[in-house]
Parts: C-alpha cells; sequence; structure tokens
C-alpha cells in the first residue's frame, strides 16, 4: 500500500481482539517513533510500554480509552529536553505529535490498529507512575490487532475539500 492509500485507509480502532501484540511488530514500531523527526533532534520522548496486567490495571485507572487492546503506549515528553523557542513555545506536544503519526503509520504497515487517545487524567498518569514534574503525559495509543466486527467511525470518510482548508497566496 502507498503512503496516501495508508492515509486513507488508516482509522481510530476502537475495539481490539485478545491476540498479543508480536514483539517484533511492537519493536518496529517503537523503532519508527524513535526515527521521528523532533525539534532540534532533542528527542524528549519518553514512551511507556503498558502490556504487562499490573500495566494495564493503571492504564484502565486512568481512561476509559484502552478499547482491550493488549498494548498501549504512553507517549510523555521531557520538559528539561525538549527544545524551546525564546518567547518560551515548548516543542514537547508537538514533538509527540510527529512521533505519535509515525507509530499510527507503521502500526498499519504491520497490520495493526492504533487510536489516539487524549481523554485520560494526566495527574493519575503521573501519580500511578511515580513521574518527575518534568515529565508530561500528553497521549495514550492503544495497539493491537483490531477485533474483527472493528469499523471505522461513521464520519470517517467525511474530509472537507482542500479548498476549505489549505490556503494558497
Amino acid at each position: 500500500m502507498n503512503f496516501l492509500s495508508m492515509t486513507k485507509a488508516r482509522y481510530s480502532v476502537r475495539k481490539f481482539s485478545a491476540d498479543p501484540v508480536e514483539p517484533e511488530r511492537l519493536d518496529r514500531i517503537l523503532e519508527a517513533a524513535r526515527n521521528a523527526p523532533t525539534a532540534h533532534n532533542n528527542q524528549p520522548q519518553r514512551i511507556f510500554v503498558m502490556q504487562s496486567p499490573e500495566a494495564l490495571a493503571i492504564v484502565d485507572a486512568c481512561t476509559r480509552g484502552r478499547f482491550g487492546a493488549p498494548v498501549v503506549l504512553i507517549l510523555c515528553y521531557d520538559a528539561n529536553e525538549s527544545w524551546k523557542r525564546k518567547d518560551g513555545y515548548d516543542s514537547g506536544e508537538v514533538d509527540l505529535g510527529i512521533i505519535g503519526t509515525h507509530i499510527m503509520f507503521e502500526a498499519v504497515e504491520q497490520g495493526l490498529g492504533t487510536c489516539w487517545i487524549a481523554m485520560f487524567k494526566p495527574e493519575e498518569v503521573r501519580l500511578r507512575l511515580s513521574l518527575p514534574d518534568h515529565i508530561n503525559p500528553i497521549a495514550m495509543m492503544p495497539i493491537g490487532h483490531p477485533a474483527p466486527d472493528a469499523e471505522p467511525y461513521q464520519f470517517h470518510d467525511q474530509r472537507r475539500l482542500l479548498a476549505d482548508t489549505v490556503i494558497r497566496k
């Protein structure tokens, strides 16, 4: 599948099978995350791989958005390492957006599904993972094999026209 086809086919999976994610597939996904560009190449990401029953219980205490996935990545950044612009802008969240996109598309390449989860309790994540103040949890990403009856959100294929979102000068 070419990249443009992949961008159209990928959807947020909200129902996963119980099948485990093979370690080699997970490693490829994590390598794609490692290869993602970050501002000034500071690489501030800290990715927690939650897959043991105890770790998944932590995820379940922080969000309803696991959807039965056997693996959840918690995407965080280290504010002591993220690049800062002179006006104080912190690139950490954008860096994680790029990293998360790499994760999502490598998961598709590996025949797996993902869902970007922003609806979680960051303070609960901080508490349960004993995160210091400079480690900022931004998103959770369940990963796994889509359930046989998983399907895209009903509005998945509805996209605005380019003319509605692109301003050419």
